[in-house]
């Protein structure tokens, strides 16, 4: 899903917690210090991505921006967004060797960050350079662009706080790589279309990607993959021919216009505002009668697929759904 900047409503005034000059003077310090010690000392790889808390917040993302860009991943176990995007920055977090480190958030367990940032929705992810809270993005969205705002972030942290990121050893994470390769496996029957499919979400080729798991479900109906992978593509495919601004009016004046109601709560949910998406099409089942309900209805259901059935928002639009239903 395409990334969105976010509000700064609400966000806790880090700068004056760490102020930019203060953190980058304390870099300057630092970085001569190690200078003078004959270089800065490696790192494990296992410090590039690491789980922190309100109480650790101070220790582990502000003072550690100060020598590194901090990425924050804000997230929730029953988030299937959250499941797709957490490993990929995980694997990024590996592969740009120390220009970056990522923290994880659990908001369940750290309900006060989360309102601090003024987060709405999840997953959405924030960078803390020098002190400073940086939004990036929200939702889940495709490697190349994610790619292109953490070049982004490296290249504010150097040449705006002179940040160079942190010396990875080299060896460990050879040994890391080499443990965690996988252990080869018999290809499925349907990986290479659904390989295909993938590769063609992630280049934005949404028609090409909905006719590859059609392909899959063809001769495997019951294919879970297919059935989300088909679900996203769809929906990204809506959106892209969609201009946003005129969405968001055409809806707000038109509440009982289904066609405005349907392509609002695409965004909303490609937004990452899951609840207001459902909250929208169940309303609009409510105020409609005959074909036009039920292809709302049917909507609905195909947002489910996108978000999955063991999302608690997903129950309850659900039960909410059943209410104005019967």
């Amino acid at each position: 899903m395409q990334p969105r900047n976010m509000s700064m409503s609400g966000v806790v005034d880090l700068a004056a917690v760490k102020a930019a000059g203060e953190a980058k003077v304390k870099a300057e310090q630092a970085r001569a210090e190690t200078a003078r010690q004959g270089g800065p000392a490696a790192v494990p790889p296992s410090s590039l991505v690491f789980d922190v808390d309100e109480a650790g917040f101070e220790s582990d993302v502000l003072q550690r921006s100060a020598e590194v860009p901090v990425v924050i991943d804000f997230w929730a176990e029953w988030c299937e967004p959250c499941k797709q995007l957490g490993p990929l920055l995980e694997r990024l977090a590996h592969a740009y060797n120390g220009r970056f480190v990522l923290a994880k958030v659990d908001v369940d367990a750290n309900q006060m960050l989360m309102q601090q940032f003024g987060i709405q929705g999840i997953p959405a992810v924030f960078a803390v350079v020098a002190g400073q809270a940086l939004p990036l993005f929200q939702g889940a969205a495709p490697e190349s662009q994610i790619r292109e705002t953490l070049d982004q972030l490296i290249q504010v942290g150097e040449e705006r706080f002179g940040l160079t990121g942190i010396v990875v050893d080299q060896e460990a994470a050879a040994a890391d790589a080499a443990a965690q390769e996988p252990a080869a496996v018999p290809a499925g029957p349907y990986d290479a279309l659904l390989e295909a499919a993938a590769q063609a979400l992630d280049a934005n080729d949404f028609a090409g990607a909905v006719q590859a798991y059609k392909n899959v479900l063809s001769d495997e109906p019951a294919n879970s993959e297919a059935k989300l992978g088909l679900a996203q593509a769809e929906l990204l495919a809506r959106v892209q021919k969609t201009d946003p601004q005129q969405v968001r009016k055409d809806a707000a004046e038109n509440p009982a216009d289904v066609p405005a109601q349907l392509a609002a709560a695409d965004l909303d949910l490609v937004g990452g505002h899951v609840e207001d998406a459902f909250g929208r099409l169940v309303e609009t089942v409510r105020r409609t009668f005959g074909d036009d309900r039920d292809h709302v209805r049917v909507r609905l259901l195909e947002l489910f697929e996108v978000i999955g059935p063991d999302d608690p928002r997903v129950g309850a639009a659900r039960t909410a759904l059943a209410r104005v239903l019967f």
